[in-house]
């Protein structure tokens, strides 16, 4: 069974703008095969500033192939059922940042799963909020 990642935007800030509509089948590294693995769905409840990992590359019980087809979602899902737009958790890669996820805020990014590149989260409060996120990849 394919794993597919859709995207619908919409806009009226743009006149004539028509939209974009995107899917992608997530597929191993320069073939049509689907990728074959997942961490499957997870939860973390933040509640405290401070860079923490959401996956630690070295320590995944099943070895991802480094610098292949690899993605992870990740999505800010609030608290207790509030969504809160001031609350924000910055993303990262390797210590990097990649973006700030505001509450109801969601990504795709593409990985290398090289052992040093975790990806963290760091909530710019001590605010309790939850990210849920899953990562694709290829077994090793």
């Amino acid at each position: 069974m394919a794993t597919t990642a859709t995207i619908n935007i919409s806009s009226n800030i743009a006149p004539g703008f028509s939209g974009i509509q995107e899917s992608m089948t997530l597929t191993q590294a320069g073939t049509i095969t689907d990728i074959d693995s997942t961490t499957g769905l997870q939860i973390r409840k933040l509640s405290a500033t401070g860079a923490v990992d959401l996956v630690t590359m070295a320590n995944e019980l099943v070895e991802p192939k480094d610098s292949v087809a690899a993605k992870m979602y990740i999505r800010n899902i609030g608290y207790k059922g509030v969504i809160d737009k001031s609350i924000g958790v910055t993303i990262g890669v390797n210590a990097e940042p990649i973006g700030k996820l505001y509450g109801g805020d969601w990504m795709m990014l593409p990985l290398t799963c090289i052992d040093a590149d975790d990806v963290t989260a760091n909530p710019e409060t001590d605010d309790t909020v939850v990210l849920e996120y899953v990562l694709y990849y290829e077994e090793n």
